[in-house]
């Protein structure tokens, strides 16, 4: 069992940074896949970055490409989301989750963190 705690959300404006980050106990991330995902109103859950177990390789939804960062460190067992150049449309509850292997799936996710808003106000 992996349990995942958001923190970092907030209200910022249009073209502000926030660093969102998550804090795992249980077992350590490294032997996990680690998902950001956002949710905003009235929208279906979206897969917003990912990186695979070891770190190698990290993948972006096109809309955030150049402007988020994903990044972990293992030895505080935590991944975190650096936000910046933040738009409008990017507001939204962001979630942290963990998964056994690759996907940007959400169905293929088994540890899901509580989720933190971020509001970027224009």
């Amino acid at each position: 069992q992996v349990q995942l705690v958001e923190s970092g959300g907030g209200l910022v404006q249009a073209g502000g940074s926030l660093r969102l980050s998550c804090a795992a106990s249980g077992r350590t991330l490294i032997m996990y896949t680690k998902g950001w995902f956002r949710q905003a109103p009235g929208k279906e859950r979206e897969f917003v970055a990912g990186m695979t177990w070891g770190g190698g390789t990290t993948s972006y939804t096109d809309s955030v490409k150049g402007r988020f960062i994903i990044s972990r460190d293992y030895a505080k067992n935590m991944v975190f989301l650096q936000m910046n150049s933040l738009k409008p449309e990017d507001t939204a509850v962001y979630y942290c989750a963990a998964a056994p292997k690759w996907s940007t799936g959400s169905g293929d996710y088994s540890y899901w963190g509580q989720g933190t808003q971020v509001t970027v106000s224009s």
